[in-house]
């Protein structure tokens, strides 16, 4: 693992996603920030027990929202460890099964964009198990000196984590340190500090808005959803960058018109424009398939002639 600051930890899964292992003031206690993929619950498990020994369990698992890289492994370290799932009140119709995010826009463009057309869309259900965070008191249950930042815009109840005695952030997805749309500088870890999500921003005005509350909290040591830990006065400046001139993209569901949530889910959609992309696959596929049949039959002929 990776020391973001004293006490906080990041521990990266199958190099794509971060969570945290945020001690509550001394080794024994401490809790998990996000769980990752699905599937992700025994790599987690090892490497508790390897920073806080046999056995170890956090006294709650945070979950910074309730997309599938950040919910998957909950329900099943929840279990194995007896201990509560905390949400921001917004994320609990998602992460309940009552309501379903606004839907991704492959249409934004980018690398990603085009990857989200084949991620899933069903969430694990962790009803059984997840309590909200109270919406009036932004002290972090479990953790002295850490509060939680709502930060909306890539997810409904999005929260980012800080802590003020040493300017320690953990920003959840509302931004990434590393370029979110090459994937190779996210496999490889490539520092920089960028917009994070973009098929699944719903709301570009607030994912503004949220990059700019965070970068006035002056962070010396981040952590993020996505990309490696960064430290010292150069990350704090390279995120006032992003807050100063963050970059909109040019095009999409979502660019004019927001989605509007509510506390039982999305409440508003605007119009999805068309998605080029399997209408022109089928073309492709159609134009293969004519292709091969040609080429098929052609060969045929011949060998009947050399027959």
């Amino acid at each position: 693992m990776d020391q973001v600051a004293a006490g906080v930890h990041q521990l990266r899964i199958k190099r794509f996603v971060n969570v945290y292992f945020v001690e509550a003031g001394n080794d024994k206690e401490w809790v998990l920030v996000d769980t990752g993929l699905p599937g992700s619950d025994k790599e987690i498990r090892a490497a508790a027990d390897k920073q806080f020994g046999p056995g170890a369990k956090p006294q709650a698992i945070i979950l910074t929202h309730g997309h599938l890289d950040h919910l998957g492994s909950a329900k099943e370290l929840a279990a194995a460890w007896g201990v509560p799932v905390l949400v921001h009140p917004l994320e609990l119709p998602y992460v309940t099964g009552q309501a379903k995010y606004p839907p991704r826009d492959p249409t934004v463009g980018g690398t990603l964009a085009f990857m989200s057309r084949f991620f899933p869309t069903d969430l694990p259900n962790i009803s059984e198990v997840v309590q909200p965070l109270n919406p009036d008191d932004e002290a972090v249950p479990y953790l002295a000196n850490w509060r939680w930042v709502h930060v909306p815009g890539h997810a409904p109840g999005q929260i980012a984590l800080f802590r003020e005695a040493d300017h320690t952030l953990l920003g959840a997805d509302a931004f990434a340190t590393t370029d979110h749309e090459s994937v190779p500088k996210v496999l490889l870890g490539v520092p920089k500090i960028s917009v994070a999500g973009a098929p699944f921003n719903y709301d570009w005005a607030q994912c503004r808005e949220s990059v700019q509350k965070l970068a006035a909290l002056e962070p010396r040591h981040i952590g993020c959803g996505h990309g490696p830990v960064l430290t010292g006065l150069q990350a704090m400046v390279d995120l006032q960058h992003l807050a100063n001139d963050y970059p909109l993209p040019a095009q999409g569901r979502y660019l004019r018109e927001p989605a509007r949530v509510d506390a039982s889910g999305v409440e508003h959609l605007p119009p999805a424009p068309a998605d080029k992309l399997p209408r022109q696959a089928a073309a492709i596929g159609l134009g293969l398939l004519l292709a091969g049949g040609a080429w098929l039959l052609v060969g045929g002929r011949r060998k009947r002639r050399a027959m």
